[in-house]
């Protein structure tokens, strides 16, 4: 069976630290031609601290939105690979300042695969405490709080939690059973 579709050449049109565009030049399996654009960016990691029936969310203002929303604590390091679970570790203490005990992954998605190679994976993390902060430069103004899963269940269905990732992660993380 030939291939789907067939990369013809590829030539980068944009890049900086945190991504890279390119455009392909593409022949379908029936021979027509195309063009597709993609956006390739470093995997991330989204962590949901749970105590109980509570999770903490951090709240930062996002600029291509120009507003500022409740999400997971999530972030990639643009810098270097490190493995996952250090990442989510990292990522947990530097934006809410806690420190988990035990971390499992439940689950691999993907952002958004009609345009973008850039994926995530989604942590459980429990047996918190807490620590300080570590925000870097894109974080500054960053809050965290404490909210009870309902309340957090409330925010997706009221549309006041808008972050696709966070709220795949947390409908994730309710079909493994970590949520009632």
């Amino acid at each position: 069976m030939p291939e789907e579709i067939e990369t013809l050449s590829s030539k980068k049109v944009y890049e900086n630290r945190w991504m890279t565009v390119r455009e392909d030049a593409i022949r379908r399996r029936n021979g027509k031609g195309g063009i597709y654009g993609v956006v390739e960016k470093r995997d991330f990691v989204v962590v949901i601290p749970l105590d109980g029936g509570v999770t903490t969310l951090v709240q930062q203002y996002r600029y291509p939105v120009g507003k500022r929303f409740w999400e997971f604590p999530q972030g990639s390091w643009e810098e270097s690979e490190v493995a996952p679970e250090e990442l989510a570790r990292a990522e947990l203490r530097e934006e809410t300042g806690l420190v988990a005990r035990s971390l499992t992954q439940i689950g691999h998605l993907y952002v958004a695969y009609g345009y973008s190679n850039q994926a995530y994976r989604v942590f459980v993390v429990q047996g918190l405490h807490k620590e300080t902060t570590d925000l870097d430069e894109e974080e500054l103004g960053l809050i965290s709080r404490e909210f009870s899963t309902d309340a957090v269940q409330a925010m997706i269905l009221d549309g006041d939690m808008m972050d696709a990732t966070s709220v795949a992660a947390f409908g994730l993380a309710k079909l493994k059973g970590f949520l009632n």
